[in-house]
C-alpha cells in the first residue's frame, strides 16, 4: 500500500457505544496500526434530534479504557478537522450544488403528503413506490420544470430536497475486501435524498464528502451499511473522486444465534453489551464491562474473535500480537455468535497474568468498600486464590474466611469430619502451633504432618476438621498456607472455637 492508510470510526452520539460499535472501532484500529496508518474518530451528529448528552464523552472514554485511542478527532485536531459533522455543515452545500451542476443530482419539491399518497396508491396496487428513473419525470422536480421555475420556487422558500440521479440501466461491479465481488443493477436503486432545505446534508452525502476530505483510504464498517455501498460508490464516481476500499464486518448475533445482539439483550440475559456502564436520563441503567470487573485486554481479545480468526490455534493475543496478526481477509462474512461464557474464559486467562501486587491493590479497594480492615498479607492471599478466580470479586467469594472467622460449619462436611476423637486431635495441633516459632507454611506442614505420621493417624482425621475449623467449609488453598497467613493467635482462636463446637 503506497498511499498512507487512513481509517475512521464514525459513530453517532445517540447513546452508549454498543460492543458492535466497539468491535468496528477495534478492527479499524488494528488495521491502521498494522499498516502504520492513522485511526480517526469522527462524530456523526447531523441528526440533532437524536443527540444524547454525554454520548460523545462516553465513546472517547470507552476507546481510551480499551487502549485503542484515536490519532485524530475531537480534542486531537489535525489538518482534517473539525471532526464533528455538526461543525462541518457549512461544507456540504457546495458539494450538493456541484452534483446538480454536473447533472448527477436534482431539486425535488414533492411534499411528504404527496409522496405518502404515491406510496399508498402503489400499496393498493400491490407495488412498491420507489422514487427513481421510472417515475421521476412524472414527479415535481427540476428534471421536469424549467431552471427559472426551479429558482423561483427556491427563492419563494418552498421546501425542497436534493436527490441523487441514479443511473438508469447499468450493472455496477462492487468489491468488498471481506465479501469479494458483488453486482448491483442500478435500475433498482432509488434516488436518495442528499440534502434537505434546512441546510443539513443526509448521512450519505456528509459521509462521502467527509471521507474524501479526510483522505480515508479504507472504510471498515458494519454489515448494515452494505445496502448503501452502491450509492456511495456512485457518489464517488459522480464527484470524480477515487473511492476508498470497503470492508463490511459481519453482524454480532445473540448467544442463541437467533438475530442481531441488541442493546437490551445483555441485561435481559445477564451480561454487559456496553464497554462502560450507562445511565439514561429516564433512569434506565445498563451495565458495562469495566464496572463488572472485566480487564480491558480480555474485552479486546474477545471482540477480536467476533468474526475474525487468525487461522491458528492461538486464542490469547496481546494488543500488539493482534495488530501483527490482523488481516481483513480473515474476517468472516457470516454473523458471529456472541458467547458470554467465552468472554469469562478470556477474563480468567488475563486475570492470571495480572501482577499479584496490582491485584492485591484492587482487592484492598474491594475490602475497603465492604468495610473490612485487615493487616494480612494481601499479595500472598491473592497469589493463593487467583487460580480459581475470574474477577477480583471472586477473590472475596473464595477467601472471605481470611477476614472473618467462621461462625458456623458446613453441615455435610462437619458430619463427615467432626468425630469423637476430633477435639483431642485438634488440641494436639494447638500445642504444636503454640510451640512453633517459624510460622511459615513449609515449617508448619513439616511439624504437623511429622506428628500425624509418627503417631500413625489417618491424615483425613486431622486435616479435614482443621480446614473446617479455619474456613467453615471444605474449600480454600493449602491448610498450612492458611495457618501461615492467619498467624498463630488467630489460627489457635479458630481451632479452639471448633473444639468447643464439637465438644
Amino acid at each position: 500500500m503506497s498511499q498512507k492508510v487512513r481509517v475512521r470510526f464514525a459513530p453517532s452520539p445517540t447513546g452508549p457505544l454498543h460492543i458492535g460499535g466497539v468491535r468496528t472501532a477495534l478492527f479499524n484500529y488494528l488495521f491502521a496500526k498494522k499498516h502504520g496508518g492513522d485511526f480517526l474518530l469522527r462524530i456523526e451528529d447531523t441528526d440533532q434530534t437524536r443527540y444524547v448528552e454525554g454520548a460523545e464523552a462516553y465513546i472517547i472514554e470507552a476507546l481510551n479504557w480499551l487502549n485503542i485511542p484515536y490519532d485524530e478527532g475531537p480534542g486531537k485536531e489535525k489538518d482534517c478537522g473539525p471532526y464533528r459533522q455538526s461543525e462541518r455543515k457549512h461544507l456540504y452545500k457546495q458539494y450538493a450544488d456541484a452534483l446538480i451542476e454536473s447533472g448527477n443530482a436534482y431539486y425535488a419539491f414533492d411534499t411528504s403528503k404527496e409522496l405518502d399518497a404515491h406510496r399508498k396508491d402503489h400499496d393498493e396496487k400491490g407495488k412498491t413506490f420507489i422514487y427513481n428513473w421510472h417515475n421521476r419525470l412524472k414527479l415535481k422536480n427540476s428534471l421536469v420544470i424549467s431552471a427559472e421555475e426551479t429558482q423561483q420556487k427556491i427563492d419563494n422558500g418552498e421546501e425542497y430536497v436534493i436527490r441523487f440521479k441514479s443511473p438508469e440501466d447499468e450493472t455496477l461491479h462492487l468489491n468488498d475486501i471481506i465479501r469479494g465481488e458483488m453486482q448491483v443493477e442500478t435500475s433498482i436503486l432509488d434516488d436518495k435524498v442528499l440534502f434537505k432545505s434546512d441546510g443539513m446534508p443526509t448521512y450519505h452525502l456528509a459521509n462521502i464528502v467527509d471521507d474524501h476530505l479526510m483522505e480515508i483510504t479504507h472504510v471498515i464498517r458494519g454489515e448494515e451499511w452494505l445496502p448503501s455501498l452502491a450509492l456511495h460508490v456512485l457518489l464517488y464516481r459522480a464527484f470524480g473522486w477515487e473511492a476508498p476500499k470497503f470492508a463490511h464486518l459481519p453482524l454480532i448475533l445473540k448467544p442463541t444465534g437467533n438475530g442481531k445482539l441488541s442493546k437490551r439483550d445483555g441485561d435481559k440475559m445477564g451480561f454487559p453489551v456496553f464497554p462502560l456502564e450507562w445511565q439514561t436520563s429516564e433512569g434506565d441503567h445498563f451495565s458495562g464491562y469495566r464496572e463488572d470487573g472485566y480487564l480491558p485486554e480480555a474485552v479486546v481479545n474477545m471482540l477480536a474473535f467476533l468474526g475474525w480468526n487468525p487461522g491458528t490455534e492461538q486464542e490469547i493475543f496481546s494488543l500488539e500480537e493482534l495488530v501483527e496478526a490482523f488481516e481483513l481477509e480473515r474476517v468472516h462474512k457470516a454473523g458471529a455468535k456472541f458467547d458470554p461464557e467465552k468472554t469469562k474464559w478470556f477474563q480468567h486467562q488475563y486475570l492470571q497474568e495480572v501482577d499479584d501486587a496490582k491485584l492485591a491493590a484492587d482487592f484492598s479497594q474491594l475490602l475497603k468498600e465492604k468495610g473490612v480492615s485487615s493487616n494480612l498479607n494481601l499479595t500472598k492471599i491473592v497469589s493463593l486464590l487467583k487460580e480459581r478466580a475470574t474477577f477480583v470479586g471472586d477473590l472475596w467469594d473464595q477467601g472471605s474466611f481470611f477476614f472473618e472467622a467462621p461462625d458456623s460449619y458446613d453441615a455435610k462436611a462437619s458430619d463427615k469430619a467432626f468425630k469423637a476423637e476430633t477435639p483431642e486431635l485438634l488440641q494436639k495441633v494447638v500445642s504444636i502451633l503454640n510451640a512453633t516459632e517459624d510460622f511459615s507454611a513449609e515449617n508448619l506442614s513439616e511439624k504437623v504432618k511429622g506428628w500425624i505420621t509418627s503417631e500413625n493417624i489417618g491424615f483425613g482425621k486431622v486435616m479435614m476438621p482443621l480446614r473446617l475449623a479455619l474456613v467453615g467449609e471444605m474449600k480454600g488453598p493449602d491448610v498450612f498456607d492458611i495457618l501461615s497467613i492467619l498467624g498463630k493467635e488467630e489460627s489457635i482462636y479458630r481451632i479452639e472455637k471448633a473444639i468447643k463446637f464439637v465438644g
